[in-house]
């Protein structure tokens, strides 16, 4: 629907007579007295002529050519310039990638490297770049989308999970009750750290008094409020607190530290799926065939940026010779 829409603009092309015929019109008007010396001759109206100048062809060009980019800027155009092509996961191992490309038969396929994360979503958006042959093969760990995207012609997905990170999780407790903080982490199995460092992922500060300036960390589990002016007012979503700082973002909670297992299964999974995030899932392998009654695609505004760039161009342009003319 969106790339229909955008066609649509190319029917504003006839605007372009604007320039023209504002050009053609007298734009000039002069005031004319009788003399005394000739109020015995006959009255006869003046006649004023346009006759076209340089300057004037070379304006009237100039404002042609602002209209029609305008116009090619909201129907953004795309140039089917692409052949048979490997999007490539980054990370992928060489090896497997030779070996599918080769089965395929796309072994001498352009190879396309991007992020995994953003590699579905690239191909929906930029899939009218590439000409109606031509062939495409996605490769590597791609995440598994939330929904099933439609594209508009036929593109292979070949998946290899990768084996998961091992990120260690560095805790540091700041409290007069630290056993307590032990028995939360000590459930999942993260070690807690004696002293904070730049790779510490978390801070819990269970003290009265404000740490210091230069502690920094990505999450805080702080219990009183006091000690970080940026909680005094911050929003809550059920009982939770939180807040961005210098340090790092802020939680806060009343009935911290937990009081039983459920409550510190709710702290973890707090942690886990609010600041790091849900895990990813690689997709199946798959083909998906072009959706004949499926969406159409996206502009990709490939050429927006140039096209932007141009007109910028041609309103200087058009306002220096507006200038000199009127001189």
């Amino acid at each position: 629907m969106m790339s229909t829409m955008n066609a649509l603009w190319w029917l504003a092309l006839p605007i372009l007579l604007l320039p023209i015929w504002w050009h053609r019109r007298k734009r000039e008007q002069h005031k004319a007295e009788l003399l005394a010396t000739s109020r015995f001759l006959p009255r006869a109206e003046p006649r004023q002529t346009r006759e076209w100048r340089l300057n004037d062809l070379v304006l009237l060009l100039v404002r042609c050519l602002m209209l029609a980019v305008v116009i090619a800027w909201l129907a953004d155009p795309v140039m089917p310039r692409r052949g048979d092509t490997v999007v490539v996961a980054a990370g992928t191992d060489p090896n497997w990638v030779e070996q599918q490309a080769a089965q395929a038969g796309l072994a001498k396929a352009d190879r396309l490297v991007m992020p995994a994360a953003q590699a579905i979503a690239w191909l929906r958006a930029h899939q009218r770049e590439w000409r109606p042959e031509a062939r495409l093969l996605v490769l590597g760990d791609v995440p598994m989308p939330a929904l099933v995207p439609e594209f508009g012609r036929r593109i292979e997905l070949r998946t290899l999970a990768r084996q998961p990170e091992n990120k260690a999780r560095r805790v540091y407790v700041a409290s007069e009750r630290p056993e307590q903080w032990r028995r939360v982490f000590a459930a999942a199995g993260i070690a807690i750290d004696e002293t904070p460092g730049a790779s510490t992922s978390l801070i819990v500060w269970d003290r009265k008094d404000a740490p210091p300036a230069s502690l920094r960390a990505p999450l805080w589990l702080v219990t009183d409020r006091a000690a970080f002016p940026e909680l005094a007012k911050a929003p809550h979503v059920d009982g939770l607190h939180y807040a961005d700082s210098a340090r790092g973002r802020l939680w806060h909670a009343e009935a911290w530290p937990p009081k039983n297992a459920e409550a510190a299964r709710a702290l973890l999974d707090n942690w886990q799926h609010l600041h790091l995030g849900p895990p990813s899932y690689t997709a199946p392998s798959r083909v998906f065939e072009a959706a004949g009654t499926g969406r159409a695609p996206e502009p990709s505004g490939a050429l927006r940026d140039m096209l932007m760039a141009l007109l910028v161009a041609l309103f200087v342009l058009e306002r220096i010779l507006t200038h000199a003319r009127r001189r």
